[in-house]
């Protein structure tokens, strides 16, 4: 076929779900505005940041983009009179850091297109939509049975991935989804092999992943087809949400935060468990487990995306096992973001921060047993455990699955081989990243106390107590050579004494306390 016949573009390196975070280093005033210099980083590394300049009226229209989120943002008020104040400059600053500080630390808004624009526009000013269109578009010119029914705008969460409602023409009433994703920056697959892997997806039959219709690929992208359903996903019942609403929408702010009843959660756990069993022994990477990656399909859960490990692409939870580095293979992050999903399923929204010190009433302590195993701090501490582990607590090993569908995934030795050598590389930048970020976090800590007043105050005393003895010393010889000249001069034929013992001086530098 004739899927994008123009030259590939290649993987992209940037990984978006590295955190950007962001400081205001000054302010300008100019003639009926003030400009705020920003200094935006990615990650941890200080080389790695720029400076971008924004007025008021750009973090008011950015405020009014994510009004969709449904959530109360502390963007300072405007005022029209009195605004160019020096005072009040200073004190709107302090304002607009305190938002940076909100949208940057929201899991969810720090990963949108709208607010990655804004702190980044030299890496996403790109349409992504006229993107993925174009590269549809040429996948129509070959498949003319397929049609666009509208764009699912922002469904997902991905900045790079695109969805469409599609139809077939001979079949008007059935509707089915389109996706269409760029390369990630753990694609490590060669293009053949790659393209024959999403070629074979559709060939993969089990009671608990959603089937793929249709799939294609070249060297730079990949186009997958699965049915539309209207119930959605897990994240959508969780949240009472619609399925064709924007991700902010759907899931930043939930009007009624309930968790599900205890035997949908063991049933659900346990499918999604098998599944991922399954996939681990088959070889396959998944590491994208989350609540919209599990579609509903009556009382059975179906994982979905299972392209995404091929595709390279970074996990939706990434920016929180990077801190663990126990949590340093892939089924080990597949169990972590199991321990996310189980949360939900529990409490009905995420977890304030990960790792969880203490965790709220559960309908059973068997779920806060399964909890405490993947997502306390002993549990991100010293590793997690093995999914076959978890279908042995009590929580799942009671559930009773009555499917007749046998799975089916044929991956040809070759093929086997070379995912691999691509997990294995995926795991490598994972653990670099980790070892980066412990450094990184080993390093701020020795800074930070090394800076505390606690140890500055210490430092002071230390100093004054090394002064006061070196001037005892001092003054202790000065006063046995004074005794000793005395005594020579004298002509007495008694033996020399001293009237101390004074310390001899240390031979060792010391170096003076910073």
């Amino acid at each position: 076929m004739a899927f994008m016949e123009k030259p590939p573009a290649g993987k992209v390196l940037l990984d978006d779900t590295v955190p950007l975070t962001a400081a205001i280093e000054a302010s300008q005033s100019l003639q009926s505005h003030t400009e705020y210099i920003i200094r935006v980083q990615r990650g941890i590394s200080v080389e790695n940041s720029w400076q971008i300049v924004r007025r008021y009226s750009d973090f008011d229209l950015l405020n009014n983009s994510l009004q969709i989120a449904g959530l109360s943002l502390p963007l300072p008020p405007k005022k029209l009179i009195g605004n160019m104040d020096r005072e009040f400059i200073a004190e709107r600053q302090k304002g607009l850091q305190n938002y940076l500080n909100v949208i940057t630390t929201n899991h969810i808004l720090s990963n949108c297109e709208l607010v990655k624009k804004f702190l980044d526009p030299n890496n996403y000013s790109a349409n992504y939509t006229e993107i993925a269109l174009q590269h549809v578009s040429m996948f129509f010119r070959s498949e003319p049975k397929w049609e666009v029914v509208e764009p699912l705008k922002d469904i997902g969460w991905r900045i790079r991935k695109k969805y469409f409602l599609m139809k077939i023409k001979n079949q008007p009433k059935e509707r089915l989804v389109l996706s269409w994703a760029d390369l990630g920056p753990d694609k490590y697959l060669s293009d053949k092999d790659f393209q024959c892997l999403i070629k074979l997806l559709p060939s993969c039959l089990h009671p608990y992943i959603y089937r793929v219709t249709f799939a294609t690929a070249n060297e730079s992208s990949a186009l997958l087809i699965r049915m539309f359903n209207e119930k959605g996903t897990l994240k959508d019942l969780i949240y009472k949400a619609k399925p064709k609403d924007p991700f902010l929408k759907k899931y930043c702010n939930p009007k009624k935060i309930q968790g599900l009843e205890l035997q949908q959660i063991k049933t659900y756990g346990r499918q999604i468990l098998e599944v991922l069993k399954f996939l681990h022994d088959k070889g396959f990477p998944y590491g994208h487990l989350h609540a919209s990656n599990v579609m509903l399909d009556g009382d059975t859960c179906r994982l979905l995306d299972l392209e995404n490990s091929l595709l390279g692409l970074p996990s939706f939870y990434r920016s929180y096992f990077t801190q663990f580095r126990k949590i340093n293979t892939l089924e080990s992050v597949d169990v972590h973001c199991f321990g996310h999903l189980l949360y939900e399923m529990t409490y009905g929204r995420p977890p304030d921060s990960v790792p969880v010190d203490s965790f709220p009433p559960a309908p059973s302590m068997a779920v806060v047993a399964v909890l405490e195993s993947t997502l306390s701090c002993e549990a991100c501490k010293n590793g997690m455990p093995t999914v076959s582990r978890l279908l042995q607590m009590p929580l799942f090993s009671d559930v009773l699955l009555t499917t007749s569908e046998k799975p089916q995934f044929k991956i040809p030795t070759k093929l086997k081989e070379a995912l691999k050598i691509a997990k294995e590389c995926i795991e490598k930048r994972l653990i670099e990243e980790q070892k980066q970020i412990h450094q990184h976090r080993r390093l701020t800590r020795a800074q930070s106390h090394h800076g505390s007043e606690e140890e500055r105050k210490k430092r002071k005393i230390l100093a004054r107590k090394k002064s006061k003895r070196s001037a005892i010393e001092n003054s202790e010889e000065h006063s046995a050579k004074y005794t000793n000249s005395n005594n020579s001069g004298s002509g007495a034929s008694s033996p020399l004494t001293s009237p101390s013992s004074p310390t001899p001086p240390s031979t060792t530098v010391e170096h003076a306390p910073f």
